[in-house]
């Protein structure tokens, strides 16, 4: 049986949908854990194909050895309480603590294959946001090599979705006449890619046979490229209001957006994000999840496509790292 955490989140629920849609497993052989009530109507569809609804928690252990019962693969999904990660949170401090914390309780529930999301930047990496990836990723490969689980560290590419994130905070800052010059702290190549593309590869890994992908670290994300640049002409073009990206230093940067209502602690962590674009760390050259999708008889969506559709609806949201 697979395990999947943040089933209801937006990677999670896409990933689940995928499994679905594309018949890869059988539903009763699918163990969703929420951290709601798993009695709750919204799972009624769930269960009404056979899938099972446990409770999970991170910060309660016994909740997660419970959900991953009976399992042989575990899917986890990064925690999102990015908050842990701030003021350079010491090792086991940040979310790699809820990490540790579920990779441990699938361990003694009798998992054999943790398959991790992780983010699509180097390794090493500039962006605080890395940090907990990183240390989990070691994590598990120091427990492979003590013989204790398999791994596979999906490095899922950053969200088309999350371009706003990027790009100033776009929506959350916004006023009804829209901002004319954003601010950011660096500017780079980045391979955005869809959710629902990367969802499709990831469920293809996971329910794989585990020697497919055992002790793989890869990336999945679209080979092209967009820069915040890029962003500013296509925002411009679809908003028709001219909107120019100004790069500033770090502090100038924090300085701006702490005093446009941001928590310092937040701007500081995500101010290094800038540093990895400058070095080019986004640019991916893995065509894992191409090839997946070509298989298939796909294409990836293009970042343009989706901030047309996001720009429409006015208000897209912007999703955690």
């Amino acid at each position: 049986m697979l395990a999947l955490t943040s089933a209801t989140g937006k990677l999670g629920s896409a990933v689940l949908n995928a499994i679905l849609i594309n018949k890869l497993i059988e539903p009763p052989e699918l163990v969703v854990c929420t951290s709601s009530d798993p009695l709750d109507k919204r799972f009624d569809a769930l269960r009404e194909r056979k899938i099972t609804v446990r409770y999970n928690n991170f910060d309660e252990p016994e909740s997660l050895k419970r959900a991953f019962a009976g399992c042989s693969k575990l899917f986890l999904v990064s925690s999102p309480r990015i908050s842990m990660d701030y003021n350079d949170a010491p090792l086991w401090e940040g979310r790699e603590a809820h990490h540790r914390a579920a990779i441990d309780a699938a361990i003694e529930a009798g998992v054999k294959h943790v398959y991790y999301t992780s983010l699509a930047f180097a390794n090493p990496s500039k962006a605080g946001v890395m940090r907990a990836h990183t240390r989990t990723e070691k994590y598990l490969s120091d427990l492979a090599h003590q013989g204790k689980i398999n791994y596979t560290i999906i490095r899922e590419g950053l969200y088309n979705e999350s371009w706003p994130l990027y790009f100033g905070y776009y929506f959350r800052l916004q006023d009804e006449t829209r901002q004319e010059v954003v601010v950011a702290n660096g500017d780079g190549p980045i391979s955005w890619t869809a959710i629902a593309d990367m969802a499709f590869g990831t469920a293809k890994i996971i329910t794989a046979p585990s020697d497919a992908w055992k002790g793989k670290t890869l990336y999945l994300a679209q080979s092209k490229t967009w820069s915040l640049e890029d962003i500013a002409r296509l925002v411009s073009k679809f908003q028709c209001q001219d909107i120019h990206l100004k790069i500033v230093s770090r502090k100038e940067y924090e300085d701006h957006y702490v005093a446009s209502g941001t928590e310092r602690a937040s701007v500081e962590w995500w101010s290094t994000t800038y540093d990895a674009l400058n070095d080019g760390e986004c640019d991916i050259k893995d065509d894992t999840l191409e090839k997946m999708l070509q298989e298939a008889g796909r294409k990836p969506k293009s970042l343009d496509e989706t901030i047309a559709e996001m720009l429409k609806h006015e208000g897209g949201g912007q999703i955690a790292a």
